[in-house]
């Protein structure tokens, strides 16, 4: 292994006790690939377990808690307990491979796809419609302003999903807060127009950490872990600037949940408008939580010279890799051998059994250009 690696492959121990082997995480990206009951399936547990070997941590690919919280065609479930079966499958795919397992908990609010909940019924923190396309669906729809009651119900569904993933043997859960997708809406300017207590617009989050926490409290007896993912900014005017991410960071730090993991697809992009600064939003952000809480950065990290330069210029604690990770299952092993020439960083058209790769994220693979690195 090179010598400037070499902080790639420290262990790590959080508050919470639990103890990672490495500082290289599996980014959660979705799948797709969920059974016909939005159970996790044969190839899902075949997926992770290819790349299980080498990351100290897998964070899975968003579970929706709510019903109508359901943003992906193949998008596994946590919203009841018929799914904790094929959740402890997971667990331990995860865990014989020497990885810790971090389920990604979500709901979808406003980008919820209609076809895919009851009634085709969104809901946000107010009813004011999405702008513009966000990942692989455009919902343009007005959705419902959930009452008071409603957000407390939904704050229960987080708290029985978190129940789950402990019955299930998880290490933890992320909240996942980042992509436009409901926590951030009730941060956002721009979707959280309410009268009631939640116009705090970090009460939601915070009240979520508190209902886990009260939930692993109750149901954890080993370690149990709380990670929140957030997106810095937004494109809407008004939208999350990194003046009301600064503010978030304040209010999740006093919350004392285990880490912060941060949501942009170029680790080293700098900001939209708030702040003027040279310096990457990463650096930016990890200079503003100055080590109160360990910060995950990802984006477009290739290479392990990449995933160095973000713990080392970047300041983080800890390096998430998705594509690279699902181009090459064994780019942290090949990186630990010093074998880093052999890493694989395009698929071509027979990769598919090669990596690992489920047949419904395969197909998006090839059909959406510039995804991924496909030589055609």
């Amino acid at each position: 292994m090179k010598s400037n690696n070499t902080a790639l492959f420290q262990d790590y121990t959080f508050k919470s006790g639990v103890r990672v082997k490495n500082r290289l995480m599996m980014a959660p990206m979705t799948t797709f690939s969920a059974d016909g009951n939005d159970y996790v399936s044969q190839e899902e547990l075949e997926y992770y377990q290819k790349r299980a070997k080498g990351v100290g941590t897998i964070i899975t690919a968003c579970a929706y808690v709510s019903m109508n919280g359901k943003g992906f065609d193949g998008q596994m479930g946590i919203d009841h307990d018929g799914t904790i079966s094929g959740l402890s499958k997971l667990a331990e795919v995860i865990h014989a491979g020497g990885a810790k397992g971090i389920v990604q908990i979500y709901h979808g609010g406003r980008l919820a796809v209609p076809r895919l909940i009851p009634n085709g019924a969104t809901v946000s923190a107010s009813a004011v419609a999405p702008l513009g396309d966000r990942g692989f669906y455009s919902v343009q729809q007005t959705p419902e302003a959930l009452t008071t009651e409603e957000v407390y119900e939904i704050i229960n569904d987080f708290g029985e999903a978190t129940r789950r993933a402990i019955e299930a043997g998880f290490d933890g859960v992320e909240l996942h807060g980042a992509t436009g997708y409901l926590l951030q809406q009730f941060v956002s300017p721009h979707s959280n127009q309410r009268t009631d207590e939640f116009q705090n617009r970090y009460l939601f989050a915070i009240k979520l950490i508190d209902e886990v926490k009260r939930v692993i409290k109750k149901h954890a007896t080993k370690p149990f872990l709380i990670g929140y993912r957030f997106s810095p900014e937004e494109p809407e005017t008004p939208g999350i600037t990194m003046k009301e991410t600064f503010g978030l960071l304040d209010e999740l730090i006093k919350a004392d949940i285990d880490y912060i993991h941060i949501a942009t697809t170029n680790a080293w992009a700098k900001p939209r408008r708030g702040i003027e600064s040279e310096k990457s939003r990463t650096e930016l952000i990890a200079e503003y939580i100055n080590q109160r809480v360990p910060v995950i950065g990802v984006g477009s990290i290739h290479t392990p010279d990449d995933a160095a330069l973000v713990m080392k210029e970047g300041k983080t604690d800890f390096v998430a890799l998705g594509r690279a990770l699902v181009v090459d299952p064994d780019w942290v092993e090949k990186t630990q051998q010093n074998e880093e020439d052999t890493i694989r960083h395009e698929l071509t058209f027979d990769d598919q059994h090669k990596a690992v790769i489920p047949t419904p994220l395969w197909k998006l693979i090839l059909e959406v250009e510039g995804w991924f690195q496909v030589v055609r």
